[in-house]
């Protein structure tokens, strides 16, 4: 059995109908078979994190509890095509800074495993930096450790934001 934890977010357009077609997408593509079990957390408004925008984003933590062992690249690339299928519109601008977006998904841990490449970094690298991931996570999955940091998410929401 393999956890994954993925964060959703959109700050343009019907981002909750732009949110639930992501969930809709993940579903088929990280669990064809039907045997795995997907939770949802709680929508969060936010603010846009690393840019300044007028729109604020929605966001969705999920987690989906796949039987067997699941590669996280493989997940990465299905992440990444669910995006592009919603938007191909570019994340960021071309001086590389952050832009709105329809569509935003990320991989943010799957079980303890630590990847460290040029395409893929797990447990996702500012997660513990940002609220709108962490209390997600608490909520659907408090005892999660984060393996580089050992803290839980509810003890990095803690230390971060109390």
């Amino acid at each position: 059995m393999s956890r994954i934890h993925v964060n959703i977010g959109s700050n343009t357009g019907d981002r909750a109908a732009l949110i639930e077609r992501a969930v809709a997408a993940l579903a088929v593509r990280l669990d064809p078979d039907g045997n795995a079990e997907i939770r949802l957390a709680p929508l969060i408004e936010s603010e846009a994190w690393g840019f300044s925008s007028d729109n604020r984003f929605l966001n969705l933590g999920l987690m989906v509890d796949v039987p067997g062992d699941t590669d996280p690249e493989t997940i990465l690339l299905s992440l990444q095509a669910t995006e592009q299928e919603i938007s191909d519109a570019p994340h960021r601008h071309a001086d590389g800074s952050y832009a709105d977006r329809a569509v935003d998904i990320d991989l943010i841990a799957v079980d303890d495993k630590v990847v460290d490449t040029p395409e893929l970094q797990l447990p996702h690298p500012r997660m513990h930096l940002r609220r709108f991931v962490l209390e997600p996570m608490a909520a659907l999955d408090p005892s999660w450790r984060h393996p580089i940091f050992g803290l839980t998410a509810p003890e990095m929401l803690s230390f971060h934001y109390s």
